[in-house]
């Protein structure tokens, strides 16, 4: 029976490398899957899905107007049979389109995927996170560490100097140069002022 999964978790724990992994092995058993994107989410080029660690794939762009079931039925009209929807950077999805994707499971019996983050830089859940983990047939954390060695569950915005950001709007693209995933603990101190976060390095050293 198809299902409605949502994985989440804080900046650099790995989801969109976790979701290119599930499209191929969906692939690799000669099943179809159809990758959708934010279109806001140009970082790695225009309809590109690209993890941290260098895997990539051709992602179908929405906007939050758009109508993911009509989408997906637009697709299976051009593409034929489809056997999984992965979604990456769900946290953009609106309430609509959660409710959508529900109607890609319930009735068009195909399973959807959606990787996202929990909340954002204020602590607060984005809307998209918000009605998936209402709705979801499944969650799953997907965990990652804080500088302190605890789990990270929270992201920090930061400036050029390490210094937590609290106003502005809840969506600004960026990467390793702009978040930084922390604690919960650690959230409050560097929210509060009191110190700063050096900004991680992008790759492993060799």
């Amino acid at each position: 029976m198809a299902k409605l999964y949502f994985y989440f978790s804080a900046m650099n724990a790995g989801k969109t490398t976790m979701l290119l992994q599930s499209a191929y092995n969906y692939h690799e058993r000669g099943m179809r899957t159809r990758i959708l994107t934010p279109k806001l989410d140009n970082r790695a080029g225009e309809g590109v899905v690209a993890s941290r660690i260098g895997l990539k794939a051709e992602g179908l762009r929405f906007e939050r107007e758009d109508d993911l079931l009509a989408l997906i039925d637009a697709d299976i009209a051009e593409r034929g049979k489809l056997d999984c929807v992965l979604v990456d950077e769900a946290q953009f999805l609106s309430k609509a389109q959660v409710w959508q994707l529900t109607d890609v499971v319930d009735q068009r019996g195909i399973p959807v995927l959606a990787y996202g983050l929990r909340t954002d830089f204020r602590g607060e859940l984005f809307e998209g996170s918000q009605y998936l983990l209402a709705w979801a047939d499944h969650l799953e954390e997907i965990k990652t560490i804080c500088h302190s060695g605890a789990k990270a569950t929270m992201v920090v915005r930061v400036d050029e100097h390490g210094r937590a950001v609290t106003d502005g709007p809840q969506v600004e693209i960026g990467g390793n140069e702009r978040y930084v995933s922390v604690s919960r603990a650690e959230f409050k101190k560097i929210v509060a002022g009191a110190g700063r976060i050096e900004l991680q390095q992008p790759v492993l050293p060799l």
